[in-house]
């Protein structure tokens, strides 16, 4: 009778989850699809605990308010520009649960399991095992190196493919190994041994990814999360959990290919790690001379100005300016000023990331266009602001093919008739690359915080 209803129960969340991919599809469906996710996630909780029952449905509860009052004191503290390594950090969670259930379930071996059927059951094991643990240290790095413990260089080790190459090979020897042998201590041991080899190889293609292409790499990785789900639910006969990591596990293969795409990247040989590594030592050194402007002169272009074109970056997230930045738009807009906004696909640390912003600040949908819907529009427009925007809007991406960005699609402001970048300094972006951008003739630098450029230059709309 309960299994009965969990099973029901079961392809209820699932359609949810189904509903609340489909919602996450456009802006205005969002928080709606964020509602049919939730309402999913609380059914598929309810329901396990439900079919749970007997002794371990005490440690279940435990476990389900110690998880839940920890997730929801992260939500709380946790800021919106951290929202990248929190999202890794989840997907490490998943990782080394898939890989932990793996071990605790090849402990607590069915006796009655033989033959065929224990094949199967033991391939499951080692497969979720495998890429859980992969899951799990790639995450950690990543991480890493969103919170900039880490650089974001990539690291490149001497014959790196073959190396990967190595590592998978002896994972497979080791399966080989651990299917062979009955259940006990040897297989155990080769179980552990590829957990630690799969460790290094989630460390070692994560670590040889560069900084630009961490959008695509949490995005894969929260796809390899969904594998590691689905693996753990065939090993468990799971349904629920087979159904939703096969989504979560092709939708974010799906958004990474399409990411890729965007960035004209390999999407091969992004997952197996090393761009931005192979950089000429003839790069060329950008030329000209840096123009710094004033918070008076930005006002006096925008209040002049009929197009312009808002370029938001990861600066803006750290320095929380959207609120200000929407403010802007709306003063502008109600003077007569066409303003819009661009939006490269890896802007931020995470897909969408700028996108959230903007929604949070309540800038309107309609004027929030990706890049590919506005780079043929730059040239009439009579400013462009960037704000805490670098690698997004770097010309060497096309001019320089020695860069480590060459041949990364990038939004083409340099061709509006001024631009203006509020930047706290000439450092550059989180890809490591001088930015030819900054030292163009119709290019102004508005240095300081952009929190407090924004807010001045606000100021000076309200004075005019």
């Amino acid at each position: 009778m309960l299994n009965g209803i969990g099973n029901m129960a079961w392809l209820g969340a699932a359609t949810l989850f189904i509903l609340s991919l489909r919602g996450l599809g456009h802006p205005t469906s969002a928080r709606r699809g964020n509602l049919y996710g939730m309402a999913g996630m609380l059914i598929a909780v309810l329901a396990t605990l439900l079919v749970t029952g007997g002794a371990g449905l005490q440690i279940a509860l435990v476990a389900a308010v110690v998880g839940g009052g920890f997730g929801a004191v992260l939500a709380r503290r946790v800021e919106m520009t951290q929202m990248p390594q929190l999202v890794a950090m989840l997907h490490s969670f998943v990782g080394l649960a898939a890989a932990l259930i793996g071990i605790a379930n090849y402990l607590s071996a069915d006796a009655t399991l033989s033959g065929v059927e224990r094949t199967i059951h033991n391939t499951e094991i080692y497969i979720g095992a495998f890429i859980g643990t992969v899951t799990f240290s790639g995450s950690i790095v990543a991480f890493l190196k969103l919170q900039g413990t880490v650089s974001g260089k990539p690291l490149v080790l001497p014959a790196r493919h073959w190396l990967n190459l190595a590592v998978l090979a002896a994972c497979v020897v080791l399966g080989y190994r651990f299917l062979s042998v009955p259940a006990g201590t040897d297989g155990l041991y080769a179980l552990l041994i590829m957990c630690a080899l799969a460790a290094a190889l989630g460390v070692h293609l994560v670590m040889a990814i560069g900084g630009a292409d961490m959008p695509v790499v949490v995005s894969m990785l929260n796809s390899y999360s969904g594998w590691a789900a689905a693996a753990t639910g065939f090993m468990l006969d799971n349904d629920l959990l087979v159904t939703t990591g096969a989504l979560v596990g092709s939708s974010g293969a799906i958004l990474s290919y399409i990411m890729c795409r965007a960035m004209n990247r390999s999407f091969v040989s992004v997952i197996l790690g090393g761009f931005g590594a192979t950089a000429s030592t003839t790069s060329s050194t950008p030329q000209g001379e840096v123009v710094a402007t004033s918070v008076d002169e930005v006002g006096s272009l925008l209040r002049d100005a009929s197009e312009v074109v808002i370029v938001p970056g990861f600066g803006m997230a750290v320095a929380q300016a959207q609120g200000t930045i929407s403010e802007i738009t709306r003063r502008l807009r109600a003077a007569g000023v066409r303003v819009r906004f661009a939006i490269h696909p890896v802007a931020g640390r995470l897909p969408g990331h700028m996108n959230v912003l903007l929604a949070e600040a309540k800038v309107p949908y309609d004027i929030v266009l990706e890049m590919d819907e506005i780079n043929d529009d730059f040239t009439s427009t009579d400013v462009v602001l960037v704000i805490g925007a670098n690698d997004i809007v770097n010309p060497g991406a096309q001019e320089d093919a020695a860069s480590p960005i060459a041949g990364m699609p990038v939004l083409e402001v340099w061709k509006a008739r001024t631009v203006v970048v509020s930047k706290r300094s000439m450092a550059t972006g989180y890809a490591g690359v001088d930015n030819p951008l900054f030292y163009k003739d119709n290019t102004r630098m508005l240095f300081g915080d952009a929190k407090g450029s924004v807010d001045a230059l606000l100021r000076h709309l309200e004075a005019a």
